[in-house]
């Protein structure tokens, strides 16, 4: 199989479950190929729990769910050490962060503290313990969620932090149709549980090698550094995009580049995928916000006044 089928296959196997929502389904496997995490903010019911685990059974991945309430520690999710008076020891138990798809879910909810826990281990693919640093078996991908609506009693995550997802994406509410179809498979028992792997991990990490190896032309890289120059000098912008989301964008277009069955970048990745970046790494300004203006109006405005490279001939080689 090429790269390309490969994708589709765990594309259409999520789909036997997930209804409409092939397109938060591919930027999913996308932040995935290109060593990514994703923040998925929505209301409760819409299926996100159910993404996660469709992506894991697709592959064939170790998921490990992590419910964040307000008295969640961060050994409850790193694991902590256990003194075996047999061995005369400290033996480590591992929680359930050492797994290969993790759904942490309603992460706003618990404390600053257990929250930096998990994203250290984001960043680092790895976690420590009592001193000792344990890597994270790989591949490994995280996807947050937090309620929009109900923020009484939670721990919104500071700037720093969301700046460590790759992408944050909503899922919306289905179509009439397509929740039609929800109640029908429900009926006919069509479960995720029941899902089988179309690849395996190696494939998995075959493709998030030949997702690196994906090219990306100096001017592709110039548009990218643009966009994110654009959002630092718009008068309407208090804090625009980090170095850090350049570098997650072309990551991020490398990955989906390789799911068009494409080894070259275009503007067009660019385009396509800079809102799902950009959109929780700028902070507007009071008066903007007073005024009724929404990330999406200003990053849309942004994208439209940066020139875009036109030679084509460029990208192909």
């Amino acid at each position: 199989m090429t790269n390309e089928e490969m994708i589709g296959k765990v594309l259409d196997n999520i789909e036997k479950v997930m209804i409409g929502k092939r397109e938060i389904a591919e930027l999913s496997l996308t932040a995935l190929l290109s060593g990514g995490h994703v923040l998925l903010e929505d209301v409760p019911g819409v299926g996100k729990t159910m993404l996660v685990k469709a992506l894991a059974k697709s592959i064939g991945a170790d998921f490990k769910r992590i419910q964040f309430t307000p008295d969640l520690l961060p050994s409850d999710v790193l694991g902590v050490s256990i003194y075996n008076p047999k061995e005369m020891q400290f033996e480590f138990r591992p929680g359930p962060i050492l797994g290969n798809i993790i759904l942490a879910d309603e992460i706003n909810r618990t404390s600053p503290k257990t929250q930096s826990a998990l994203l250290e281990s984001m960043e680092e693919s790895s976690l420590t313990v009592d001193g000792e640093t344990i890597r994270i078996p790989q591949p490994f991908f995280v996807m947050a969620t937090q309620n929009p609506i109900e923020y009484e009693g939670t721990y919104p995550l500071p700037e720093a932090q969301l700046d460590r997802f790759l992408f944050k994406l909503k899922m919306g509410y289905p179509s009439k149709t397509e929740e039609v179809e929800v109640l029908r498979r429900a009926v006919e028992e069509v479960a995720v549980e029941k899902l089988d792997s179309v690849i395996t991990l190696t494939n998995l990490r075959e493709l998030q090698q030949a997702a690196k190896a994906v090219t990306v032309d100096d001017t592709v890289k110039s548009y990218i550094v643009d966009c994110a120059t654009a959002t630092r000098e718009d008068p309407d912008i208090y804090l625009g995009v980090s170095p850090r989301g350049s570098l997650a964008l072309m990551k991020g277009c490398q990955a989906f580049a390789l799911g068009k069955g494409r080894t070259y970048v275009t503007p067009d990745d660019v385009q396509y995928l800079a809102p799902f970046v950009f959109g929780h790494r700028i902070i507007l300004k009071p008066e903007a916000r007073f005024q009724g203006v929404s990330t999406a109006m200003i990053l849309d405005r942004v994208l439209a006044d940066v020139r875009v490279p036109v030679d084509r001939s460029r990208f192909l080689r």
